[in-house]
């Protein structure tokens, strides 16, 4: 069984940036495809941000294309989310996820483990 822990959330003012990380408990994801999601509050989860094992391939949503960057290192068993230009409508729990493949994905229905959750509040 793989465990990811997110970190990294927080309260910040809009135009911020907040960096989330992603760990995994072990190096079994190094050959899958990483995401982020998000979620409101009453809403379904939402895809934010996907990256291929090796880094060469990354997809976005159009909400965030510009202002978020998904990276990974495989040698942490780690991806992160650098989220710039930080918006009120950002606000949501993210969630990191290992796909069940080796390419970015943006169905959550590709995915197959997933981290508890990060919440993140941008204040107008």
């Amino acid at each position: 069984q793989v465990r990811l822990v997110e970190s990294g959330g927080g309260l910040v003012q809009a135009g911020a940036s907040l960096r989330l990380s992603c760990t995994a408990s072990t190096r079994a994801t190094s050959n899958n495809a990483m995401g982020w999601f998000r979620q409101y509050p009453g809403k379904a989860r939402e895809f934010v941000a996907a990256i291929n094992w090796r880094s060469t391939q990354t997809i976005y949503a159009d909400s965030v294309k510009g202002r978020f960057t998904i990276s990974r290192e495989n040698a942490k068993n780690s991806v992160y989310l650098q989220m710039d230009n930080l918006q009120p409508e950002d606000t949501a729990v993210y969630y990191c996820a290992a796909a069940l493949g080796s390419s970015a994905a943006s169905s959550s229905q590709q995915y197959r483990y997933w981290g508890q959750g990060t919440q993140v509040t941008i204040s107008s």
